[in-house]
């Protein structure tokens, strides 16, 4: 009799929790739950940690920039492509001119593309935390960042991109601009993660769900959303991220599907017989810009589930897949084997723990797991962890 008692809770229990599925994308949302009921103390602990840290992050918006958008509306996010440098050979310094690799500090001089990114990722320290913890103030701070970067009249961002990633003497924006906003990946899902908190009401979550669908339409309208979307690197799989992330948020399963089958192009057209990209082979940080065309791919695949589409593996014709681009980058990445292509600035080996962390479970990498495990430092700790 008590064995079946015991059975009885264990079911109500999941039933309860099951039932408050939060809506993620990028997160499996069956992972969330399942965790929250069964969170690793240190995980736990390491998250606290660092949302505790993101309770110090002041609101930001794009109205503190110093520079004015050619537009004339400080509403206009704005930056500066980061590889583009005064020309020497010009007593204005104009055109710039291109130095893969090498950032100009005059980028900093505009703070979106510094506030934008680190909004974001305070945004889902706070939104997880709350979501394990259920702890108000966490929720609280979130829903104050979101509100004003993206809905509070005063210091809400223009849903387009005009002018991001502007070279000097040649444009005022342009389509590679759109990498700055594959951030907002985070803000989706940190809103659907605080979805339940009497901080953040019915009427916030419609804003910024309009918010993205007129970003959205921007991004696959406008010349310059166009001319990403034709991108054949990293870019053009970033951007890709970003719109099934955006279309899902808004409920358009049609356009998600699309998007999913031209990823699905982009594997095999972009990835070449050894799971390698040509596209940041050729660049001056090659194992970096490697690194960063898996990234997308992956939170692709996992937002592709929302549809019922397995991209973890899938297969194209020509043997391409994403399981085949994680086989060839893991050795490098964990250092087993030195990397030979170009790469003229040390690399970070921390920058790929979040990515161990992603496909450590869909693919059973032990090694990526371990090194995780090893961790001890919580700032290091991916999030993905604990879900």
């Amino acid at each position: 009799m008590k064995k079946y008692f015991s059975i009885v809770v264990i079911c109500l229990v999941h039933q309860i929790l099951f039932a408050q599925m939060p809506q993620v994308y990028t997160y499996s949302a069956k992972a969330l739950v399942s965790n929250k009921a069964t969170t690793n103390t240190t995980a736990l602990k390491a998250l606290v940690e660092q949302a505790n840290n993101a309770l110090e992050f002041r609101p930001v918006s794009v109205m503190e920039k110093d520079g004015m958008p050619p537009s004339g509306d400080k509403h206009d996010y704005m930056s500066l492509a980061p590889y583009f440098w005064p020309n020497p050979d010009t007593k204005d310094g104009l055109p710039y001119i291109r130095k893969d690799g090498q950032t100009n500090p005059e980028v900093k001089n505009y703070k979106d593309k510094e506030y934008m990114p680190s909004m974001c990722a305070e945004v889902e320290k706070l939104s997880l935390a709350y979501f394990f913890t259920g702890n108000e103030k966490y929720a609280k701070h979130a829903a104050t960042l979101l509100r004003v970067w993206f809905i509070d009249t005063a210091t809400k961002m223009n849903p387009n991109l005009n002018f991001g990633q502007a070279v000097k003497g040649q444009n005022t924006g342009r389509g590679a601009g759109l990498i700055d906003t594959r951030h907002f990946i985070k803000v989706i899902d940190g809103a659907g993660l605080i979805s339940t908190s009497t901080s953040w009401s019915k009427q916030d979550a419609l804003a910024l769900q309009n918010w993205f669908a007129s970003f959205l339409n921007w991004m696959q309208t406008s010349e310059i959303g166009l001319a990403e979307m034709k991108a054949v690197n990293n870019h053009g799989v970033w951007y890709d991220a970003q719109r099934l992330a955006f279309a899902l948020y808004v409920n358009n399963t049609n356009l998600a599907r699309d998007i999913v089958n031209n990823v699905k192009k982009r594997i095999g057209s972009q990835m070449n017989k050894d799971g390698f990209f040509p596209a940041e082979l050729a660049r001056t940080t090659s194992l970096h810009y490697s690194l960063f065309v898996m990234e997308p791919l992956v939170k692709i695949a996992e937002m592709a589930n929302h549809i019922g589409v397995d991209l973890w593996n899938y297969e194209t014709t020509n043997g391409n897949s994403i399981k085949k681009g994680c086989d060839a980058i893991l050795p490098y990445l964990l250092q087993q084997k030195p990397w030979t292509n170009e790469q003229i600035k040390p690399f970070n080996f921390n920058e790929p723990l979040d990515f161990f962390a992603a496909v450590a479970k869909p693919y059973k990498y032990d090694d990526c797991a371990q090194v995780i495990s090893r961790i001890k430092d919580p700032k290091f700790l991916p999030l993905q962890i604990i879900y």
